[in-house]
């Protein structure tokens, strides 16, 4: 008899984990490794623990669905429990990734389990490559584009006591996060902002930039060089005065060559 496959529920609705572990128990198909409202207990659980499916909620207060999974390097299968109307969920469709719509219907988990079988593979073995991580990643950026209201970011504000210097998105050579501040780097300086990581990916314009690290979103066109660096990473060297030299994490390599034709 084949092992069930262990899952985990993070949503920030009580009653909306309750309800989604009683149907799961309900195929006989899953156990249920846990579950919670906080998206920072389920971090520190994920990283702790593997599993091999996350029921995740996408629009959560503290940390987003997407920002929890760019937080862990190898997360596990994943389908997202959304209230998104069907025009907003229509990119899932091309990827390798599951999708229920509030309020789940028993027989539509069926078909999202038997999706997760197919893919979990012999012995519920997790995949050797991370395409499923791009593919969260690529469904992040493609989900932001249609649900970001307004044009794309053309300009940001840096406000130091009483002056504000509006500084043009086109000339920043990279954003990047540090003791909890966010920095836009451009003129050769260091600007600090006021938005995060996770905004700035959503209100960028994706085919300028591109996030190669948890802290860090590079404006292709000023990368100059790509050098090997340790376990499988890459260090990309910028055309600016500084030559200033970011790291990119390994699971964004694959991306970031692609974007630069390599």
């Amino acid at each position: 008899m084949a092992a069930m496959l262990r899952a985990y529920i993070v949503d920030d609705e009580r009653l909306a984990v309750q309800r989604l572990t009683r149907l799961l128990d309900a195929t006989g198909r899953v156990a249920i490794a846990g579950g919670t409202t906080d998206p920072e207990a389920a971090l520190a659980y994920l990283r702790a623990h593997e599993v091999d499916v996350l029921f995740l909620d996408i629009q959560m207060p503290g940390l987003s669905g997407f920002e929890l999974l760019e937080q862990l390097e190898r997360p596990p299968l994943v389908i997202f429990t959304t209230a998104f109307d069907r025009y907003a969920i229509d990119a899932f469709a091309a990827n390798s990734i599951d999708y229920l719509l509030k309020p789940i219907e028993p027989e539509r988990l069926d078909r999202a389990l038997d999706k997760l079988q197919r893919l979990s593979g012999t012995g519920l073995r997790r995949p050797e490559d991370d395409s499923p991580l791009r593919d969260i990643r690529a469904l992040a950026r493609e989900l932001a584009a249609q649900l970001t209201p307004g044009r794309r970011l053309e300009r940001v504000a840096s406000r130091v006591g009483e002056r504000t210097t509006v500084i043009d998105v086109a000339r920043v050579t990279h954003f990047f996060s540090k003791d909890k501040l966010t920095f836009a780097a451009a003129n050769g300086r260091d600007h600090v902002i006021d938005f995060t990581m996770a905004e700035l990916e959503a209100k960028l314009d994706p085919r300028r930039f591109l996030r190669i690290h948890r802290a860090t979103i590079v404006n292709v066109a000023f990368v100059q060089e790509l050098d090997a660096w340790v376990d499988g990473g890459v260090i990309v060297r910028l055309k600016d005065d500084k030559k200033t030299e970011l790291a990119v994490a390994r699971d964004r390599v694959r991306e970031l060559k692609e974007r630069l034709g390599i």
